[in-house]
């Protein structure tokens, strides 16, 4: 398969090209399971999101137009199979399964090899709790920062997945963003964090809301003044990039078990009839 652009993919997948369905299902099935094991929290409620994702995208290409890109396309199909999920299993609090499966390493488990056995275990600690803290939030907070911190969509892209507006979708991060930040904290290497002086401003949001672009050059400039003289809103600035940066190293660790891509390949090959679907 010499092409790597989806487009062109998509358009020999519709000519009937099984190497090309492939191709697109090969570099699309990671971020799907991994929505799946962020918004499901159950291993097989993943593999079955996966796969139905897959089969609604090999059955449903002749109709996309392209109005939003494949991936934005499959965010919103999964999304549709979560929903359903939950409402056949509404999730058990703590009865939910952990994301760690041993197919399925976490960004701790990648952790450096150079590290020491004390490094390491403080650097797992951090990924279990930023886990815990994205599984905690409501389901409205989690999909929109698995969507934007996790998976690296834009806001625009999130809010099409969500069938919110923009706005809406920066709300709930901002409030998301800080629930994690605030449970991971204090398991980073910074300052002990002090309580906010009457004089400071509420810099975390001020900070998620720069990251977004919603404040003016002349805000930016104060925050970053204030910051630059006052420890503990420098301390807490720290905090939240840190816990951002764990969240985009979380949406590059998840793998698909081979288990479970076989699965989804021959699920394709027995609904789709293309028996030469390896």
């Amino acid at each position: 398969m010499e092409t790597n652009d989806d487009t062109e993919l998509l358009a020999q997948a519709r000519a009937g090209d099984e190497e090309a369905l492939e191709a697109l299902i090969e570099r699309h099935q990671s971020q799907v399971y991994r929505f799946g094991m962020k918004m499901c929290r159950d291993p097989e409620d993943a593999k079955d999101v996966l796969q139905d994702t897959m089969l609604a995208m090999a059955r449903g290409m002749r109709d996309f137009r392209g109005a939003s890109s494949i991936s934005t396309w499959l965010y919103t199909i999964a999304r549709s199979y979560c929903i359903k999920k939950r409402r056949k299993n509404p999730p058990a609090g703590a009865q939910e399964h952990a994301l760690d499966e041993p197919e399925t390493p976490t960004a701790g488990q990648l952790a450096d090899a150079a590290l020491g056995p004390e490094e390491q275990l403080a650097g797992k600690q951090v990924e279990q709790a930023l886990e815990q803290a994205i599984a905690d939030l409501d389901v409205a907070q989690r999909e929109v920062l698995v969507l934007r911190d996790v998976e690296g969509l834009t806001a625009p892209q999130v809010a099409e997945v969500l069938g919110v507006s923009v706005q809406a979708v920066k709300s709930r991060l901002h409030r998301a963003r800080l629930a994690v930040r605030a449970k991971v904290a204090p398991l980073l290497a910074i300052p002990d964090l002090q309580p906010a002086a009457a004089s400071c401003p509420d810099v975390l949001t001020l900070l998620s809301r720069h990251l977004e672009g919603e404040i003016s050059k002349l805000d930016c400039a104060a925050m970053e003044q204030h910051v630059a003289q006052c420890g503990r809103c420098r301390g807490a600035c720290d905090s939240l990039t840190q816990t951002l940066a764990l969240c985009q190293t979380a949406g590059h660790a998840t793998s698909v078990p081979a288990p479970v891509q076989a699965s989804v390949k021959r699920a394709l090959r027995d609904v789709l009839g293309n028996r030469e679907l390896p």
